[in-house]
């Protein structure tokens, strides 16, 4: 459990590095990244390398004890190298070429690009790769921001050929199973087959799919190709990649199981004002996020290197840590005084080894100017310092008595009951056919893991090849496609004791994007949930999507909830009614341990239902005060309360306060032993 911090020596005078080393380690900060968009920095000219600056700004935090996170700097490929292939430019949606004058210009699927993103990654790790300051490497920086995983390019429609040649083997078999018949789409050979992008309406569903698919394996690979090159030249260094918050254009989980280290960058404040809250909400948690988003990644990032086996805490940070503003949200407000202090611990909660604040020092130039570090532009300290500082000096007051390790700050395992199915593959199925404008099935997700955060329970959030029979509750909120492993799993689950809720939609639709096949052979596809319809003992007759406006109470548990933009129709074929619609028609059924649910439902419809799950898998799941969040891990049980109120609350009558108490003020948190 160590603080780290994002730092840019090229930024600054050199006469400054050796304070700014000797301030970072004196407020607790023991890590430092660096270098990640310096390539035109080290290589001014083509072939020409500058080494110095670096070599310099190494040796200074070095000196200061503070281990170095190199990254290799490819997320910003510089001027020369762009004039020198302008095709390497990704193609935007419109088919116009990416401009240069930002980042993030090129096209994962360029040769010559990756050859130089490897050339240059290479002559990083061969200069540092056995530094004793290198502990750590970070590979690019945000795969995909700004919408660049999908790119209209050339280099990008011949690798989609080659990739679909190599997938169906035959143009028969590509024909057969996207359903090309439909309006005429047969293709005679590969080589016709175009990027399903400026077509007149309409592109086809299985077509756009398996781009989605090409472009994340893309991703994947270059990501793969810098991975070789630094384990060959830096061995026993970690390897990370920053993903980012609420971004599924490829399939990190795929990314991740090259990495060492899955770390994110938490941004909450900006989160809670992009995405899809409400206006309510985003109003209510405007200066100090949504309690769940943070929580909501935390998870899922936990969940990706777990080593070979897939067991055990998977290795996660915060590379980058919001200190105070940022400067690319609609609105960018402030954050109350007290929450870089709670997001801190928040993230520790959930297991993080690491939390790095971004940035050191608030840069007075260029794009990101308005975004606040930990230092303002004129070296003073600004509040995310000084609560940096305190969170600094709280893990060692821990140490001290022994709460934490006193030797090595060990991250805090987290062992939770309950396991949520992430599947990016799935979540593109629904983008790519919503059946409603307004149906996005990542907040869907997130509303479900909402329901269980707000009863006090901790989640796994996991892939979709996991191994389940470990939980007593898992949930597949989002999941219109169910592999066979992922249904073999389920069937273990059930067989070891637990209890699973399913989503609507679940079960849909085949790997293609069709309606399932009969398994037995007949030449009728066959209704939801498909795979699962013996386990779930329901079929979905009707679905419908609903328009603002249109909204119907159910009861649940003897609380009444609302369903809105989604309802099916179900026809129970073994399972029984829990709750109905007005027309008397099944919302929430139950065929022993499995429940199916049959409309959207908001947080308040999900903690309905988890509660009833909950109880019969034998957990202790009760509603939390609003605003107040728990997290169990490593025999520690911490609050924290994100409310403009004060909250009274205890874990238990035998747990000891290690850190605050039972009265929490509005923004502060808690810890007690168990």
């Amino acid at each position: 459990m160590q603080l780290g911090v994002c730092y840019y020596p090229e930024h600054w005078p050199r006469a400054q590095w050796a304070e700014d080393a000797r301030r970072m380690f004196a407020m607790g900060i023991r890590l430092v990244r660096i270098a990640e968009f310096a390539w035109s920095v080290i290589e001014p000219e083509p072939g020409e390398f500058h080494w110095d600056w670096l070599d310099e700004a190494v040796e200074t935090l070095h000196a200061a004890g503070l281990g170095i996170v190199l990254c290799t700097p490819t997320a910003t490929p510089p001027k020369w190298l762009v004039d020198r292939m302008p095709d390497m430019l990704a193609v935007d949606p419109q088919g116009r070429p990416r401009g240069f004058g930002s980042r993030r210009h090129y096209c994962f699927s360029h040769a010559g690009y990756r050859s130089e993103s490897q050339r240059i990654s290479r002559a990083v790790a061969e200069r540092y790769g056995q530094h004793p300051a290198v502990v750590a490497w970070q590979t690019d920086n945000e795969y995909g921001c700004h919408d660049t995983v999908l790119s209209l390019s050339e280099s990008a429609r011949r690798g989609f050929r080659h990739w679909l040649a190599a997938r169906y083997t035959t143009i028969d078999a590509l024909n057969d199973a996207w359903g090309t018949v439909f309006w005429s789409q047969v293709y005679r050979s590969f080589d016709e087959i175009d990027l399903p992008a400026l077509t007149v309406t309409e592109a086809h569903p299985a077509h756009r799919l398996d781009w989605r698919r090409f472009a994340s394996d893309e991703v994947v690979a270059f990501n793969r190709e810098q991975v070789a090159i630094l384990r060959a030249l830096s061995p026993g260094r970690p390897v990370s990649h920053n993903f980012m918050g609420f971004f599924t254009e490829f399939d990190h989980h795929a990314v991740a199981a090259d990495l060492d280290i899955a770390t994110w960058d938490s941004y909450p404040l900006g989160f809670t004002q992009m995405f899809f809250l409400t206006a309510e909400e985003k109003a209510r948690w405007a200066r100090t996020g949504h309690p769940d988003i943070p929580a909501f990644h935390h998870d899922l990032y936990r969940g990706m290197c777990r080593g070979a086996d897939g067991q055990g805490d998977g290795r996660w940070w915060v590379m980058e840590q919001q200190p105070g503003p940022v400067n690319w949200a609609h609105w960018n407000p402030a954050p109350h005084d007290g929450m870089v202090r709670l997001w801190t611990w928040q993230a520790f909660a959930h297991g993080a080894e690491v939390v790095s604040y971004f940035r050191w020092r608030q840069a007075p130039f260029a794009q990101e100017q308005m975004h606040t570090g930990l230092l303002r532009p004129d070296s003073s300290e600004d509040q995310g310092a000084l609560e940096a500082a305190q969170v600094g000096a709280e893990l060692q007051a821990l140490a001290a008595v022994g709460v934490l390790d006193p030797q090595s700050l060990t991250a805090l395992p987290m062992r939770p009951a309950v396991a949520m199915v992430f599947d990016y593959d799935a979540l593109w199925m629904a983008q790519i056919q919503p059946q409603g404008a307004d149906y996005h099935p990542l907040e869907l997700k997130f509303r479900a893991y909402e329901g269980l955060r707000r009863l006090g329970l901790d989640v796994d959030i996991v892939p979709p090849g996991a191994e389940l029979s470990g939980y007593r509750l898992v949930v597949l909120a989002a999941q219109p496609h169910v592999s066979p492993a992922l249904r073999r799993a389920l069937a273990q689950a059930v067989a070891a004791g637990a209890q699973v809720v399913l989503g609507p939609r679940t079960g849909s639709k085949s790997a293609h994007l069709a309606f399932p096949a009969d398994e037995a052979g007949g030449p009728w596809a066959v209704l939801p949930p498909g795979p699962l319809a013996a386990l779930a003992g329901v079929r979905v007759e009707r679905v419908a999507s609903l328009p603002p406006g249109c909204a119907e109470g159910i009861e649940v548990g003897g609380v009444t909830v609302t369903v809105r933009r989604w309802r099916e129709d179900l026809a129970l074929v073994g399972a029984d009614t829990l709750a109905s619609f007005n027309d008397g028609r099944p919302a929430l059924t139950r065929n022993g341990p499995v429940r199916y649910v049959a409309g959207w439902l908001d947080a308040d419809g999900w903690q309905a239902v988890f509660t009833g799950a909950a109880a019969d898998a034998g957990l202790t799941a009760q509603p939390l005060p609003d605003g107040l969040r728990i997290s169990r891990a490593g025999g520690l049980t911490l609050a924290f309360n994100f409310s403009d109120l004060a909250r009274d609350w205890t874990p238990t009558p035998m747990a000891t306060p290690v850190l605050g108490g039972a009265h929490l003020t509005p923004r502060s948190l808690a810890v007690w032993r168990d």
